[in-house]
């Protein structure tokens, strides 16, 4: 080979698309009792995942998830209040407040999951009372994927 000929191989770069799936959500309404509760003011909804109507995050591509959620409990009458994480109708985190000498306190905990497509991840009280804040934000419900299959 002669002057300015090179042999060798030819780099690429390979460039990956990190899906875009996150959500973030606040309780606008209280609930009380046993029911799914239903974070309805969606500030943001990438991949569009989170249904703020029915209160579930449905998995749209499967991978690592992690969730957080914080639960403000409407007190004043020495009660308590339970929030569970639930992933296709099984507790995989739970939280309780409790009223003592005050009347509020927050129920809250974060999980990291694997999901399936088609999975369903919701806030389930279990009994006590949600306070919901209007546009506040005291109770919210957030989620984003870590890591894709």
């Amino acid at each position: 080979m002669g002057p300015g000929v090179y042999s060798g191989a030819i780099s690429t770069a390979t460039y990956t698309t990190v899906p875009r799936v996150a959500f973030y959500a606040g309780l606008k309404n209280p609930h009380e009792g046993y029911e799914i509760l239903k974070f309805d003011d969606v500030v943001t909804n990438l991949g569009n995942d989170y249904d703020g109507a029915s209160g579930k995050f449905i998995c749209s591509i499967p991978g690592t998830y992690f969730f957080i959620y914080h639960v403000l409990m409407r007190g004043g009458d020495g009660t308590s209040m339970w929030a569970d994480l639930c992933k296709n109708g099984q507790v995989r985190a739970s939280a309780i407040a409790q009223d003592a000498d005050q009347n509020y306190d927050y129920a809250s905990n974060s999980v990291i999951l694997h999901l399936d497509t088609g999975d369903e991840v919701y806030i389930k009280l279990d009994g006590g009372k949600a306070h919901g804040g209007n546009s506040n934000k005291y109770s919210t419900f957030s989620g984003f994927i870590l890591y894709a299959d």
